[in-house]
């Protein structure tokens, strides 16, 4: 079961989440793929509730959702511990495993979209990627490229591209 919830009533416990750790899922080719991501922000664009998410370049979860456009926001809720699930998501590739069978997470139909939601991290914003923008290296202030793509790292050059999902639904799954 789903509960429609206000958008802008659980904003501020998103964002706040997300700062911390929270998943995107990406679903092409059969596959579902959940991403830990710690950056992320809400908004409004076009006069349309909209969701960005920063995805390197490097990461499988790009592949899909540049295939299919669509994304799943999955926030755990306050008082609950999913660090295992989140250390997982962030640390594993899904080029090389089934991190939902893997983790034993269930996944949940959406409303609007095509990709999942996932029941153990039950507040959910379904995104339709309406803009997507690659990082110009050129425009990041040279303490942030430095800090975040610094080159002899594993990150060097590896920035991100911004997904721009208009949020089409947003619920808490019970």
């Amino acid at each position: 079961m789903k509960k429609q919830i206000n958008l802008w009533e659980y904003a501020g416990d998103i964002l706040e989440q997300v700062g911390t750790a929270a998943l995107v899922t990406a679903k092409a080719d059969g596959q579902v793929n959940p991403m830990t991501i710690g950056w992320g922000t809400l908004g409004v664009q076009w006069g349309k509730p909209i969701f960005i998410v920063f995805v390197r370049q490097s990461r499988h979860t790009k592949a899909l959702l540049d295939k299919n456009g669509e994304f799943t926001i999955n926030v755990p809720l306050k008082g609950t511990d999913r660090k295992a699930a989140l250390g997982f998501c962030g640390s594993k590739s899904g080029r090389d495993l089934d991190k939902i069978k893997e983790l034993g997470l269930t996944l949940e139909e959406p409303n609007v979209i095509s990709v999942p939601a996932i029941k153990e991290l039950p507040l959910t914003l379904e995104c339709k990627v309406i803009y997507k923008q690659d990082q110009d290296p050129a425009a990041i202030a040279k303490e942030n490229d430095d800090r975040y793509y610094a080159k002899g790292t594993p990150n060097e050059g590896d920035y991100h591209t911004a997904y721009y999902g208009q949020i089409m639904a947003a619920y808490i799954i019970e």
